[in-house]
């Protein structure tokens, strides 16, 4: 789920590139939520953890299993609703290619193939649940029905599984009411968990992810801080949009005053070497202003300081920029601490 919302902002972003209004600050904005969407889950693993039912129930399968079996081990579902559905997603998303399905009709698997393309589901009647259930090493169960599917009687016959997948068969029943009798755990070779277990495990994942949401809130609290900082530094661009036709203006004028003093028969060589060498000087002068007018969070310089190098440029050079609409503009959005669009963003691709 969280590569998948993350490949969609991704796609969000690359389609909006040539949509009107997805400017710089958009741009920016999806483009720093993401990077920090990924350091949050790296630093806090806040994604790690399952807090759904569904979810759950392929991770309590999978931990119990051996690792080495994950790859082999012979996956059966019984149901394809909702969270049957649901269990197959999870499945494929642990990196399962293979899988039996046994459900009523075969109607509601013919959406489940067309969403995963490329995932071998094997579709049985409900009439096969017990053929199915013998050749399986991991059922799960989550089809409707008033009474319980599989009892002492159905399973205490089934062949063991390999000891290659723990020598036991994994019953997870995720169904209210449950589809598995509790006497079913008495069987040897079986072992069965329903949603009180699962229950279990989604309340203690929840627990331990609100107290990586505190870590992740801090991180991102400070990347807005960072986030704003760009967005702040955008404010000097006519700044230095206007100096350099300025700088321009002056070069051509003086170079053509060097120029007509050297005479009209003075080599195109030379006065290329003097054209370039006039630029290398203009461009090392504005080097220094120019850094002292980009800010982008990265030192230490304040807001004020940035503001007080657009003043003295603007003075020095005489240019017209409306500073004191600039500074109204940065010093308000420094106020008023306009992040919630960036937050909000970013908490969605960590935690998803």
């Amino acid at each position: 789920m969280m590569s998948q919302i993350l490949a969609q902002v991704k796609q969000v972003v690359k389609v909006g590139q040539g949509v009107v209004g997805f400017g710089r600050n958009v741009s920016g904005l999806f483009k720093h939520a993401i990077t920090v969407g990924k350091r949050v889950r790296t630093e806090t693993n806040i994604a790690v953890g399952a807090v759904f039912v569904s979810s759950a129930a392929v991770e309590l399968a999978l931990m119990k299993l051996p690792e080495s079996s994950h790859a082999v081990a012979r996956m059966l579902v019984i149901g394809a609703g909702k969270m049957g559905k649901l269990v197959i997603k999870h499945l494929v998303a642990k990196g399962c290619t293979k899988m039996v399905v046994v459900n009523r009709s075969e109607e509601k698997l013919a959406a489940i193939r067309e969403e995963m393309k490329g995932i071998e589901i094997i579709y049985r009647p409900l009439t096969d649940m017990l053929a199915c259930s013998a050749e399986a090493d991991v059922i799960f169960t989550s089809i409707a029905s008033e009474t319980p599917l599989f009892l002492k009687e159905h399973v205490k016959d089934l062949p063991t599984v390999s000891s290659e997948v723990s020598g036991s068969r994994l019953f997870v029943d995720i169904s209210v009411p449950r589809n598995v009798g509790s006497c079913v755990s008495d069987v040897e070779g079986t072992r069965l968990y329903n949603v009180d277990d699962l229950k279990e495990v989604v309340a203690a994942n929840k627990e331990d992810r609100l107290r990586k949401a505190m870590e992740a809130q801090a991180i991102i609290a400070k990347e807005s801080k960072q986030f704003d900082a760009w967005r702040d530094s955008l404010e000097t661009v006519p700044t230095i949009k206007k100096m350099r036709p300025h700088e321009k203006r002056i070069r051509a004028t003086e170079l053509e005053k060097c120029l007509s003093k050297m005479g009209e028969d003075i080599p195109k060589k030379s006065r290329k070497v003097v054209d370039d060498h006039s630029r290398g000087i203009v461009n090392k002068l504005l080097h220094g202003p120019m850094q002292h007018l980009r800010c982008d969070g990265s030192d230490s310089r304040t807001l004020s300081e940035t503001l007080e190098n657009m003043h003295a440029l603007n003075r020095m050079f005489g240019l017209e920029t409306d500073i004191s609409l600039l500074e109204q503009k940065i010093r308000a959005k420094v106020e008023q601490r306009q992040n919630c669009r960036f937050e909000v963003l970013v908490g969605y691709i960590s935690i998803h």
